[in-house]
């Protein structure tokens, strides 16, 4: 059975001063670039979940490798798109085993580490967490098989998929992604993309 992926993009990017979903590096925006190694792992369907400057990125970005979900409720938080990736994934793919949770800023992410996360989920025979592992915690990429769909729609505010990583309800597989931790959140960090 598939593993869907779910690209959360829907923040404002207040703290950068700029929509970090647009950001260019290496000749694609960030998020166009997420897709890309999304697809390039094997997930299937991969869904990009937006909120904040909506026609912006719509206008500037090549969206049609995704299915794009709009979370009109963005600014309640990471949870929320969280929920509007879910909602989009039982209409799109609702036999998917499992749901590939990423951000677009990591930018030493590669296809290969997301395929990696993805073998090993494949390779479980009961439902597992597959998370990475970088900077002395454990974050995005993460894989929450879908017996845990109910807990990830339980979640509030800007609490994220580390909140099932805190009391695990079944095994927890944390591989390392070396440079996981490189992101961009501040101006400074865009220094990171020369």
């Amino acid at each position: 059975m598939p593993v869907a992926a779910i690209i959360l993009a829907a923040g404002a990017s207040r703290r950068l001063g700029q929509p970090k979903q647009l950001v260019a590096y290496q000749g694609e925006t960030l998020l166009e670039r997420a897709i890309r190694l999304a697809k390039e792992s094997g997930a299937v369907p991969v869904l990009v979940v937006l909120g904040a400057n909506l026609q912006i990125i719509r206008a500037a970005t090549r969206l049609d490798d995704a299915i794009q979900v709009f979370n009109q409720h963005w600014e309640q938080g990471i949870a929320s798109s969280i929920h509007a990736g879910l909602d989009a994934l039982d209409v799109h793919a609702s036999q998917a085993s499992g749901v590939l949770l990423m951000n677009c800023d990591q930018v030493l992410l590669s296809a290969e580490h997301l395929r990696t996360l993805l073998a090993a989920f494949a390779g479980e025979d009961e439902p597992c967490i597959v998370t990475s592992v970088y900077a002395g915690v454990q974050g995005v990429p993460t894989i929450i098989p879908r017996v845990l769909f109910p807990a990830l729609l339980e979640l509030r505010g800007d609490k994220g998929a580390r909140a099932l990583l805190v009391e695990p309800r079944c095994r927890v597989i944390a591989l390392p992604f070396d440079g996981g931790e490189v992101d961009i959140d501040l101006p400074a960090d865009l220094n990171q993309l020369k």
